[in-house]
């Protein structure tokens, strides 16, 4: 797995409730309050598609 930093949304303030971000050739998702309870793993074109999908 790559050494992708990992990095939350500028308009998630500091409640706490938001998600975190590592992308790369394989892009993880994080919840920022369970850390320790895993992630989701895409590929960075299923990244993207979801992205251009939601920002339509």
């Amino acid at each position: 797995m790559s050494s992708v930093p990992w990095h939350k949304s500028s308009y998630s303030g500091n409640t706490g409730e938001c998600v975190e971000v590592s992308e790369g050739p394989e892009t993880r998702v994080r919840d920022t309050q369970h850390r320790d309870l895993g992630l989701l793993s895409v590929s960075a074109a299923e990244w993207s598609a979801l992205i251009n999908a939601i920002t339509k």
